[in-house]
């Protein structure tokens, strides 16, 4: 009988545990969001927290450790998630994607997650930002993580333009993705510029229009390309034999 007790204490600790770890988790994403890797420290964290920074040291081995489980805490879903759409739309296009539609199976899931989900996938969205904008720490983590999905995306690209230059469609992801991470930044600028007619919380706004506007500026390159490849090479003029020649 005396056995119970001690199991429903220990149940009682690993949620003890379980709720110190998330709050250390959270409090540490909300502030490196707003002030970057390198502008928090193990003890700005356990200030916000009220507690000392020996217990964030308890459970995690300095501030890398810590970064990495907050990153880590959500991007495989995030990872997941977009694989998931791509294998969908891939299967159900039968052989024959679209720019709009590859582009769609990308994105669309990840803006779904910003607007249904908690504060925290906004808070992780911006540290998503820094990482893929700066060359700071945290960089490589788009080579392990996301690396492998995008070319997977540039693949199912190029099948919708099959003789477009894999260099513009890596241009054009490019440029796609810093626009993406403008975004999930949420500077506030948009709403400045606008007068507050945009907001740049707004991720339905953002949704509605972003795959449509970056799916044309694919196409409008390809087609550039394809009616340059299209005219006739002129002929580079003769010279002209010098009189002393």
């Amino acid at each position: 009988m005396a056995a119970a007790p001690k199991r429903a204490q220990r149940r009682t600790r690993a949620e003890q545990r379980a709720a110190t770890v998330k709050l250390i988790l959270d409090t540490s994403e909300e502030l490196f969001s707003q002030l970057g890797y390198f502008g928090v420290t193990i003890k700005d964290v356990a200030d916000k927290m009220g507690i000392h920074p020996a217990l964030i040291h308890y459970y995690y081995d300095g501030k890398k450790a810590l970064f990495d489980a907050v990153f880590e805490r959500r991007v495989e879903y995030a990872v997941s998630a977009r694989t998931a759409g791509l294998d969908a739309y891939e299967a159900a296009a039968g052989g024959k994607p679209t720019v709009e539609g590859a582009l769609r199976a990308y994105y669309d899931g990840a803006f779904d997650v910003y607007i249904n989900g908690d504060k925290g996938w906004r808070n992780f969205g911006r540290i998503f930002a820094q990482v893929n904008n700066a060359p700071g720490y945290g960089a490589e983590k788009m080579d392990t993580y996301f690396d492998p999905l995008v070319l997977r995306l540039i693949e199912l690209l190029q099948k919708a333009l099959p003789d477009a230059s894999p260099e513009d469609l890596f241009w054009s992801f490019q440029f796609t993705s810093g626009a993406y991470t403008l975004i999930l930044s949420r500077t506030g600028r948009i709403d400045r510029l606008s007068d507050n007619l945009c907001r740049s919380d707004d991720f339905e706004a953002v949704r509605e229009r972003f795959v449509t506007f970056m799916a044309g500026g694919f196409d409008a390159l390809y087609k550039r390309r394809k009616a340059e490849r299209g005219k006739p090479k002129r002929a580079k003029p003769k010279r002209k034999k010098s009189k002393s020649g």
